[in-house]
């Protein structure tokens, strides 16, 4: 996985594990008074970083994220873990991507990615506006999804769910809300009036971390 790290010198650390598709000028407008390690680009699970210096460190995992987070092997304390708009089981076909999903995402191409953003990512004409998409070239993103596929069969059984809360738009239209809720149960916070992606609608990671 590839990493984009925003140095604050501050002693606390938000670990972003980021979605499909993404890279770091999609989160580039969020505040935060802390330090800052996006992951993106999920085609392993290498993890290359120094995690010493920290008191403090919190992890935020939107989308497929979600699911690297829950098999990553962690040697080091986290304070809050939060899932943003995703599920463990990133391919089960009832708690994470069903088949018509993963149909669609492999149908994205360059005259359609624009619709795909507004129709399934963001919720308002004015989150559109705001939208920074990736840098990313399609063939990548494509590339991205077979090893997520590969690494989910791989890792299958060692899939924890560590998370103590998850936010999930009440319009997600990439993972069901009643799934997430079954899943989650009580530590559920629905987003309303949101889709899939949230952040065009916060200013700061630390939003999630109130």
């Amino acid at each position: 996985m590839k990493q984009y790290y925003i140095n604050k010198n501050s002693d606390k650390l938000i670990l972003f594990f980021s979605g499909w598709g993404c890279d770091e000028f999609e989160f580039l407008h969020l505040e935060s008074d802390s330090d800052v390690l996006i992951l993106y680009e999920f085609f392993d699970l290498c993890l290359d970083f120094d995690f010493s210096k920290y008191k403090e460190i919190n992890l935020l995992a939107f989308s497929a994220g979600v699911f690297m987070a829950s098999i990553c092997p962690f040697d080091f304390k986290i304070n809050k873990k939060i899932a943003i708009s995703g599920n463990p089981y990133l391919f089960d076909e009832h708690y994470g991507l069903s088949s018509k999903m993963l149909e669609i995402f492999r149908q994205i191409n360059e005259e359609n990615c624009d619709d795909f953003a507004r129709n399934y990512l963001v919720k308002t004409d004015e989150e559109y506006n705001n939208f920074h998409p990736s840098k990313r070239t399609l063939e990548s993103c494509n590339l991205e999804l077979e090893a997520l596929e590969k690494i989910y069969k791989e890792n299958s059984k060692n899939i924890k769910d560590i998370f103590d809360r998850a936010y999930i738009g009440d319009d997600d239209p990439i993972f069901k809300l009643s799934a997430q809720k079954e899943y989650y149960k009580e530590r559920i916070i629905v987003m309303e009036n949101s889709r899939h992606n949230p952040f065009f609608r916060i200013k700061s990671y630390e939003d999630f971390l109130r």
